[in-house]
């Protein structure tokens, strides 16, 4: 299973159930179920999952290795052998000249077994149409702004222990002839016990575990073509009426252009007369170029009745432009004010019952 999560400056782990691939990807870990390959991608977990994945896990020294082109990092903590393997950055931004060579690293902690062998791919990527996805991985196909001939190692299989993280340099080298505008790709880390290689005759190709990865968005610098908007603001169910919260909304933004964007935000929400009872931030999350990404949040508030505004305040993420727009849902807990209003029926019944009766015993006397 491929999980790929976006905007996020640190390392994450995830089940390999629970993710959807790249709202969302930043650095991931994958689990230790023996299934097929699929591709998937999720931003909006990225924060929980760097949490969860990196606690209590910490570097206690350099460990000696006969390989010479990696460092090598044993770990200690709390989350050692959970039975994944987190790698991170889980997105990497750069911004590079032509005839330009940069090096990064990208870190993958084994939390699996011994004797696990990881192998390194690139694969291109790009967004989608109709915002489903924040990246799909594009395998053995070129993508529109490919980045696949622009990254390489110095071999693309290592080994290491249990408990150990590897320092794995990333080599990105710019020919001088590029055109301006941004290139898109992701490093992919595969894992499979040592000796039983997919490559290898006679061996199926099920024994991989996972296959995870860190986003590279590459910039060159130059005249491109920078265009986005927001183009739809409404609850993600598109009702008007709530019984209660949470109140689900869903962004729909768009980017024309030929280069990635963060664009980022927040919601106002006003009552019926207009003081503001709610507030949601959005940070910055990214959308691929051509491709439209769907970005939804919840405002969760208790004791909400009768008619809401929300506004959304979005900056499209260049030249401090900034899209608004407006939606006005109600909130009518029904059930709270038919039991309201029954108990009132059944009060007043009472009183009149009484005053009925009191003034029939006196008329009878």
């Amino acid at each position: 299973m491929i999980a790929v999560l976006q905007a996020s400056r640190y390392p994450i782990s995830l089940a390999l159930v629970a993710l959807l691939l790249l709202n969302a990807l930043p650095s991931v870990a994958h689990s230790q179920s023996e299934q097929a390959e699929t591709t998937e991608v999720s931003e909006e977990l990225v924060e929980e999952a760097d949490i969860a994945g990196q606690a209590n896990e910490t570097v206690i020294e350099d460990v000696a290795t006969n390989n010479d082109w990696f460092r090598v990092e044993r770990l200690v903590g709390n989350n050692i052998q959970v039975g994944d393997f987190v790698i991170g950055p889980g997105k990497v931004e750069l911004e590079i000249q032509p005839g330009e060579t940069v090096v990064r690293e990208v870190s993958v902690s084994n939390r699996i077994s011994d004797g696990r062998e990881f192998i390194l791919e690139v694969e291109d990527i790009s967004g989608t149409a109709d915002g489903s996805q924040a990246v799909v991985l594009l395998g053995d196909d070129r993508g529109p702004y490919s980045l696949k001939d622009l990254i390489s190692f110095p071999s693309n299989t290592f080994e290491i222990g249990l408990g150990e993280r590897a320092r794995i340099p990333v080599t990105i080298t710019v020919p001088p002839d590029a055109e301006p505008g941004g290139y898109y790709g992701s490093v992919i880390v595969s894992t499979v016990r040592k000796g039983e290689r997919p490559s290898e005759e006679g061996v199926a190709r099920s024994p991989i575990i996972a296959r995870i990865g860190s986003l590279f968005f590459v910039t060159v610098p130059g005249a491109v073509e920078t265009a986005a908007q927001l183009q739809d603001f409404k609850t993600t169910d598109g009702r008007l009426w709530y019984e209660s919260g949470p109140i689900n909304f869903g962004l729909t933004y768009e980017n024309t252009g030929t280069r990635h964007l963060n664009p980022y935000g927040e919601i106002r929400i006003s009552n019926m007369l207009g003081e503001e009872v709610g507030f949601v931030e959005l940070d910055p999350w990214f959308a691929l170029p051509q491709s439209v990404r769907l970005r939804e949040l919840s405002w969760d508030r208790e004791l909400l009745l009768g008619r809401y505004t929300a506004v959304a305040q979005i900056n499209r993420g260049y030249e401090d432009i900034v899209d608004e727009m407006t939606i006005s849902f109600w909130v009518l807990p029904w059930k709270i004010i038919a039991g309201v209003f029954g108990g009132l029926f059944i009060i007043f019944f009472l009183i009149r019952a009484f005053f009925r009766t009191f003034e029939f015993k006196r008329k009878g006397t």
